[in-house]
């Protein structure tokens, strides 16, 4: 069967938007539009619909959907061969053998970037619509270390609202790039932001979370804005 495109999903774009290239990453995005889909779209896209992703609403399955398009088409680009990640048990990508990636999705774009786990142990996407004020604020201690929460004070409402969203968003990818590694859950106020610029992030372990991963270690992360949101990724070389 020859896959089709659904129409509930633009062209891939390959735009590369972060400030610095990762060598042997590639990256597929595209926009999604859940009253679009079609309820023949996952098998005409030969995408195959977990029992859960069947059941969902319309905006879950166009999200799953075209990111799994993506990852598929990253894929076709890297390895030539068209594979789709299945669901994990723990409700990952599971990505074929000897692959790292992400694929992440946030109010109708979705993106995924995969690589060579010879050259990249662990990558870590996340897509966040950034947050107002008043929502960021109410959720920031959920998020924020008591350090991170302190370094608010010198900001204005925006640039806190900012720096939340960015912090939720990195914290996602830096735990998207190390659970395949450590095969272990943590949480918002397990890490803390150390330090970000325009481009990039500093972040730090409060916990450890295996020999390799001890309390203290220090990893980098890149962000930008992307089509409207923020986009951030945490990568670990091998």
């Amino acid at each position: 069967m020859n896959p089709k495109h659904p129409a509930c999903c633009s062209p891939f774009d390959s735009t590369w938007p972060f400030s610095e290239a990762l060598p042997g990453v590639v990256m597929r995005s595209c926009r999604f539009d859940p009253d679009l889909l079609s309820t023949d779209d996952f098998p005409r896209s030969a995408v195959p619909a977990p029992t859960n992703i069947q059941r969902s609403v319309a905006k879950r399955q166009t999200e799953f959907l075209a990111g799994r398009l993506c990852a598929r088409t990253a894929l076709l680009a890297l390895t030539g061969r068209a594979d789709v990640p299945a669901l994990g048990e723990d409700r990952a990508p599971v990505w074929p053998a000897g692959i790292t990636g992400s694929i992440s999705h946030s109010h109708g774009l979705a993106t995924a970037l995969v690589a060579n786990h010879n050259q990249w142990r662990g990558l870590g996407l996340d897509l966040e619509e950034p947050m107002k004020a008043e929502r960021a604020l109410r959720l920031a201690e959920e998020i924020l270390t008591p350090a991170e929460l302190q370094r608010l004070d010198s900001l204005t409402p925006d640039q806190q609202a900012q720096r939340i969203t960015l912090t939720f968003s990195i914290k996602e990818s830096l735990f998207k790039a190390l659970y395949p590694i450590v095969q272990k859950r943590f949480y918002f106020h397990d890490a803390e932001l150390l330090g970000c610029d325009n481009a990039r992030a500093r972040l730090r372990l409060l916990i450890g979370l295996s020999e390799d991963w001890k309390a203290g270690s220090e990893l980098e992360g890149w962000h930008c804005e992307f089509q409207g949101r923020v986009l951030s990724l945490v990568a670990v070389a091998a």
